[in-house]
């Protein structure tokens, strides 16, 4: 459904992505990982052209698309298509978790107010944020106002949701609450792009893993292969590090999964 091919990404003279290929098929759930600077967020914001990148090709849905001079309209017209989950929330303080949810639905996507308060309940009810629907941000706790995202995501309807290290921002407990939400939708068959550095997500509910370095493809494997036989020398010296917990959640964090 999905796919990327030979992406670079400049800022001034740093080169952050250096020809990255990626595929992502319906009902996948990728995980991309990787040492902190590796491009993975700067890949994710290319895909969903929140940054523009200098050159590469998307084909998404059997159309393909010049990164770097892809019109307004085709962006338009693909990310009604996708839903962005951000690390910091990104909700409006001044509405509440059910007008947060709504806001995209009635003004970019013109659904009328009470059909897309209807939507926004069910999506709400699915993350279990139903109960806290009139209330504001300031009154939800982190693991709250990601789940409220979350909900506003998949309330457009999107054929793949990106996230962007949505746990990063979050204590462990608030972060089992996110993942618990995310691994429901994998197991509906959501399609999900994932930076993370969660290493139980990314090896027991994802079904791809790939690993980023310095802007390239290190590694990319189906997430039990990756783990369990890393064929790259520096795959291997990367899951040796976080199974010991430096840099990044251990590789058995099992306690973060329901």
């Amino acid at each position: 459904m999905l796919e990327i091919h030979d992406i670079h990404k400049s800022f001034g003279p740093l080169e952050v992505l250096k020809g990255i290929d990626l595929r992502v098929d319906q009902g996948d759930v990728v995980a991309l990982i990787g040492p902190s600077g590796s491009g993975k967020t700067t890949l994710l914001r290319c895909a969903n052209f929140l940054e523009r990148a200098d050159s590469g090709t998307l084909l998404f849905d059997g159309e393909r698309f010049d990164l770097a001079h892809v019109s307004r309209r085709d962006v338009a017209r693909l990310r009604k298509k996708t839903a962005f989950v951000f690390q910091n929330y990104d909700l409006f303080l001044n509405k509440t978790a059910l007008q947060n949810v709504m806001e995209g639905l009635v003004t970019a996507r013109k659904i009328p107010r009470a059909q897309a308060e209807e939507i926004a309940r069910r999506a709400l009810q699915k993350v279990g944020m139903l109960d806290r629907a009139d209330h504001y941000p300031s009154q939800l706790s982190g693991g709250q106002q990601q789940r409220t995202a979350i909900a506003r995501a998949i309330a457009a309807g999107p054929e793949i949701i990106y996230f962007d290290e949505p746990t990063s921002a979050l204590d462990p407990e608030l972060t089992g609450e996110v993942l618990a939400v995310m691994r429901q939708l994998a197991e509906e068959g959501m399609t999900m792009l994932v930076v993370t550095h969660e290493m139980g997500f990314a090896k027991h509910v994802s079904s791809q893993v790939v690993f980023l370095e310095d802007g390239a493809v290190v590694e990319a494997a189906p997430s039990k292969e990756f783990f369990e036989h890393p064929r790259q020398e520096r795959t291997q010296a990367f899951l040796r590090t976080v199974s010991q917990g430096h840099g990044v959640p251990p590789t058995n964090e099992k306690e973060h999964l329901p």
